[in-house]
């Protein structure tokens, strides 16, 4: 009858006190507190795609990134072209046939003074920017072409440019060729750019052709250029202070403090994916520019909050599993049962810590906000270990674990490129650590 009466109690502590059981229990809360992970992970994304939303709004309502290409020069011509008239006889006929040709010499002198605008928690970076380019295209050689020099017609030459954006231009520009001021017109003859500017003029025969004009600007995020110069000098100041550098050319020089940055570009035309002068094709400049022949910068914000939050959630499951891990083993030392429950409340406590997170960055910034999360949520799990544990010391030791947990995190995101080498020696300092503490367990007793 004893034994009868004992039997039943025999699986349930049992089933309490088992390692083997317990650690499966704590694995399966481990995987299944993934899954509140990737809601908040959603979140941070719905988040980002929002503030990216009103930056594209921004965008069209201020001015979008700003391309400048050219100038070209397109230079209309008679070809005579041999056909056969139907009665198979060889005539004569005029063909209009174009040249275009690039600048010998192209300078570039950009000025950017930025702002932010916000909207709501979100915000976006655009621009003023005074632009001046100069240069000057070189007499006319055609030879190499087989073009007679007769066949030009002068008066009908046009200098063709372009900027991405037709709404950012915030005053008509003039354009200095030579000895003449010339106003510039939308280009509406099929051209070298989508969205062309141009002046109209009677090329001097035999002559070099200084050029300027200035580009008083609006854009945002980015300011680029075409390199369309045989030579093509290039310098942009700005109160900036986090430009990134864009496209197939980094700068020669930069120069970048708390005042903002200056960069200086010098290129040849051998590292161009297109000639100095061809026939005919209208898609030369356009075709190619997408294949390298573009550069500049981007004047973005710097890493934002949505992307440290996102990349701190990614350690998310390794937290939980560490701190599991050291209750756990708390239990084992000194012999006190921790619950299931409570286990899932405190993983549960550092899931929210991710949202805490999130929301306080977009108002405070991210290093703020980490702090803020990490405070809370430690002292909420300190706490809650003192009161199940009857323990201040283990309360206080759990706060210094988590709180090297927490800041090793920080650290990992802060060393985007040492992160890799830092996370693999803090996993191994942890693994040499649960070996030393785990050699005063006797496992054969559970």
């Amino acid at each position: 009858m004893i034994q009868e009466s004992e039997n039943p109690e025999q699986p349930k502590n049992w089933l309490k006190d088992s390692v083997i059981v317990k650690l499966s229990v704590i694995a399966v809360l481990i995987l299944l507190l993934l899954i509140p992970s990737s809601w908040v992970q959603s979140i941070i994304n719905e988040r980002e795609g929002t503030q990216e939303e009103v930056m594209n709004d921004v965008s069209d309502k201020w001015s979008g990134s700003q391309l400048i290409q050219g100038p070209v020069l397109v230079i209309p011509y008679k070809k005579e072209v041999r056909i056969l008239d139907s009665n198979k006889k060889e005539v004569v006929k005029l063909e209009n046939q174009t040249l275009y040709v690039l600048p010998q010499d192209l300078q570039i002198k950009a000025n950017i003074t930025t702002d932010t605008l916000h909207r709501g928690l979100f915000k976006g970076v655009v621009y003023n920017s005074k632009v001046v380019v100069k240069g000057n295209f070189s007499k006319l050689d055609l030879s190499k072409l087989g073009i007679d020099l007769a066949s030009i017609q002068y008066d009908k030459v046009r200098m063709v440019f372009s900027v991405s954006d037709l709404k950012g231009l915030k005053s008509n520009p003039v354009v200095q060729l030579k000895d003449q001021k010339l106003n510039v017109e939308p280009a509406f003859d099929k051209g070298p750019f989508d969205k062309g500017l141009q002046i109209n003029f009677t090329l001097p025969k035999d002559e070099e052709l200084p050029f300027s004009f200035s580009l008083d600007l609006k854009g945002s995020d980015e300011l680029s250029f075409l390199h369309t110069g045989k030579t093509t000098d290039i310098e942009v100041t700005s109160n900036w202070t986090t430009p990134s550098f864009s496209g197939r050319y980094l700068p020669d020089t930069r120069n970048i403090d708390q005042n903002g940055f200056n960069a200086k570009w010098r290129m040849l035309y051998y590292n161009r994916p297109f000639p100095q002068q061809w026939i005919n094709d209208d898609t030369m400049l356009t075709k190619k520019a997408s294949e390298g022949a573009t550069f500049g910068v981007k004047l973005r914000l710097p890493v934002d909050q949505y992307q440290k939050t996102m990349r701190t959630t990614k350690y998310s499951t390794l937290v939980i599993l560490l701190t599991f891990v050291s209750l756990f083993f708390t239990e084992l030392i000194r012999k006190q049962y921790v619950h299931v429950f409570n286990y899932i409340l405190i993983g549960v406590a550092m899931i929210v810590y991710y949202t805490l997170l999130l929301s306080f960055s977009e108002q405070l910034g991210f290093n703020i906000a980490y702090l803020i999360a990490s405070l809370a949520t430690i002292t909420l799990i300190s706490i809650f270990i003192a009161s199940l544990l009857k323990n201040k010391q283990m309360a206080l030791l759990f706060a210094f674990v988590l709180s090297t947990f927490y800041g090793f995190t920080y650290i990992l995101i802060q060393l985007e490129q040492l992160s890799l080498m830092i996370g693999s020696i803090l996993l191994f300092i942890i693994i040499a650590l649960l070996m030393y503490f785990s050699r005063k367990i006797n496992w054969e007793k559970h």
